[in-house]
Formats: C-alpha cells, sequence, structure tokens
C-alpha cells in the first residue's frame, strides 16, 4: 500500500499478547507508538485540528498554540504539517531532553518556559498561562488548550473500532490519566460494545486526579501534578477503579519488558503495565484486559533506561523483577494482531 502523506500511517497499529501465568486472563497490548509521532497522541492531535477547521476556529495559514509535555506537540507538528498551519509550542525543562528535540526536526517554534522548577516537576499552570496569552496577541492564532477541548477524547473513535475488530470482548480496559482524553474517550467507546467492560485508570503516586497527596513525580506524560486542576475532558463516571504507581515502579517494569521481551515502552506504560499485571493477580480484572503502549522508550534512553540516572534519584526497585516473573508465564509474546 502507497500512502501520500504522513498523517496516513495513523491507526491501524498492532496488538501484541504477552503470556501470563493467570489461565483465565489474556494480556493485550495496543502498541501506539508505531503512530507515525510514535505517540497515540497522533490521534487526538489530528482530531483536534480537523475540528477547529470544520468549525472555523482556525484557517490554513494561521497560528495554532499549545502548551504540552511533549506527545501532543509532536502529534500537532505533524498535523499542522498537513494542514498548512503555523504552530507554537509551550514546553518547559521536562521535555528538553526527551520528546522536544524531534519536534524542532519539522521547524517547529518553540517558547521556553522558565521557571524554578525541579526535574520531577512540571510547569502546566504557567505553561497554559503563557499559550493562552500568546494566542491571545497573535491575529487568528488560536490556544487548542486539550486539557478542556472536546475534541480530545473523540479522537480515539478510530482506536476503539480497531481494538474490537483486532481482540473481540475488551472486558477490562487499563490506561493512564492525566487531562483524561484518552481514557474518557476509548471508555465511552468500549462500553458502547460491552457495557460491562472493567475502566482502570493508572496516575503516578504524587498525582493528584483522585485526591492523593500531591508530591513531585518523574513519569512523563500523566497524572496532574499538585496545584493544577482537573481538565474538563476527564469523566470521572466512566472510571470503575482509580490505582497510582511509583516511578521506581514503573521505570524498573519499563526495563523488565525490554529485556524479556524486546518491548521498549515509556515509563507511564511500564507503570499501567505493573498494576494491571497487579490487578489480574488480585483477580480484580480477568479474561480479556486490554492496554496501550503509550508511546516508546526510544525516548528516554538517557533516563529510565539509564542505570546512573536511576541510581542517583532512588528510582530502582530490583526486587519487583521476581514478581514480575511470576506473573509472566515463560514463553514468549504469544501472537501479534495486525
Amino acid at each position: 500500500m502507497i500512502f501520500s502523506k504522513i498523517t496516513d500511517l495513523l491507526g491501524n497499529t498492532p496488538v501484541i499478547q504477552l503470556p501470563l501465568t493467570q489461565a483465565d486472563s489474556r494480556l493485550y497490548i495496543k502498541v501506539e507508538k508505531n503512530n507515525p509521532g510514535s505517540s497515540m497522541k497522533d490521534r487526538m492531535a489530528r482530531n483536534m485540528i480537523v475540528a477547529a477547521l470544520k468549525y472555523g476556529r482556525i484557517q490554513p495559514g494561521e497560528m495554532i498554540v499549545e502548551s504540552s509535555s511533549g506527545n501532543t506537540v509532536i502529534g500537532l507538528a505533524l498535523a499542522s504539517i498537513e494542514f498548512g498551519l503555523k504552530f507554537i509550542a509551550v514546553v518547559d525543562n521536562m521535555q528538553l531532553r526527551t520528546k522536544y528535540p524531534s519536534c524542532a526536526r519539522w521547524g517547529l517554534r518553540s517558547v521556553m518556559l522558565k521557571v524554578d522548577y525541579g526535574e520531577n516537576e512540571v510547569a502546566v499552570i504557567e505553561r497554559q498561562r503563557m499559550a493562552a496569552e500568546i494566542a491571545s496577541e497573535i491575529s487568528g492564532a488560536i490556544f487548542m488548550n486539550q486539557s478542556d477541548n472536546a475534541a480530545n477524547a473523540g479522537g480515539y473513535a478510530d482506536l476503539v473500532r480497531e481494538i474490537v475488530h483486532q481482540i473481540g470482548r475488551v472486558d477490562a480496559w487499563v490506561d493512564c490519566v492525566g487531562t483524561g482524553d484518552s481514557i474518557t474517550g476509548i471508555a465511552h467507546g468500549l462500553k458502547v460494545h460491552n457495557p460491562d467492560t472493567v475502566i482502570i485508570a493508572i496516575e503516578p503516586e504524587g498525582s493528584i486526579v483522585f485526591s492523593k497527596p500531591g508530591k513531585p513525580y518523574y513519569q512523563s506524560g500523566t497524572g496532574t501534578p499538585e496545584g493544577d486542576t482537573i481538565g474538563l475532558v476527564l469523566d470521572y463516571s466512566c472510571i470503575d477503579y482509580g490505582e497510582q504507581v511509583s516511578d521506581a515502579y514503573a521505570f524498573e517494569t519499563a526495563r523488565y519488558l525490554a529485556q524479556r521481551f524486546g518491548l521498549l515502552v515509556g515509563g507511564s506504560t511500564g507503570g499501567a503495565i505493573y498494576k494491571t499485571l497487579e490487578l489480574i493477580g488480585k483477580r480484580i480484572i480477568k479474561d480479556n484486559v486490554t492496554l496501550v503502549l503509550v508511546d516508546g522508550g526510544e525516548k528516554y534512553l538517557h533516563t529510565i533506561f539509564n542505570e546512573e540516572w536511576l541510581k542517583e534519584r532512588d528510582l530502582t526497585a530490583p526486587e519487583i523483577w521476581d514478581q514480575l516473573d511470576n506473573w509472566f508465564a515463560s514463553s514468549t509474546i504469544l501472537e501479534c494482531k495486525s
């Protein structure tokens, strides 16, 4: 098949089934890092732009502005090229060495927010304020505001259709939660096909989505940091369980998956997989359990896959490898579905 533009490669990502010791459960992972921008955020980024063009909020040649932890910036950059738009990204220290460098190669303009924050802190409120301010000062520009943009969650309709086609009934869906776009859009879609689908939302320890105490955390692109507000996109009514995972367990699981299965995943996906296995082990969820590989570990080789970096920050947890071995069966990847 021959395509005419990069965004034609969006979607239709494969599903991998990993082997479990629990005979009554199957673990399916949709490999969203195979999207052209290497994450699931490509879907919602393009959908927000399509909606803005459809309803006349923006015209070709005009400017969009967005604040993002990285993956949304990449998706918006690709969609902006497709539709002939200009794009300014407002970023902070957490994106500099991970996701942002790839955007610069596409000619993306950026505004680096200079604030006195630690490397495990994100300046979400300040980023959003600056993005809105920049958009208000440029004629014809709009602030996409992904946290409150209804087209955000709507960007995952195709993903739901793909999953149902690939594996059939979904009994449990596990997803990271931050702005709430993916878990809201996917949960509503899956429940149309199976109203009994159990929805599990995972946030980092330190995130405030489920009103737990806030503190800094290193997991990127997930959760809501202390001091920020929960986005209007998030629909709590579609979530059955809210769980937290530590940075150390998330990163250690990502490293385990790379060495055991050759599967490079980002830290938030590592955390989601750890909690999924824990919940399967406790018999809270079973049968067809599904989640997404949000983005690839290639963006984090200098951090979560760097032993020295982890030890300097006390982010190692080698004790969980035995538990992971107990959860996974001895065979290799069972199946890959296109």
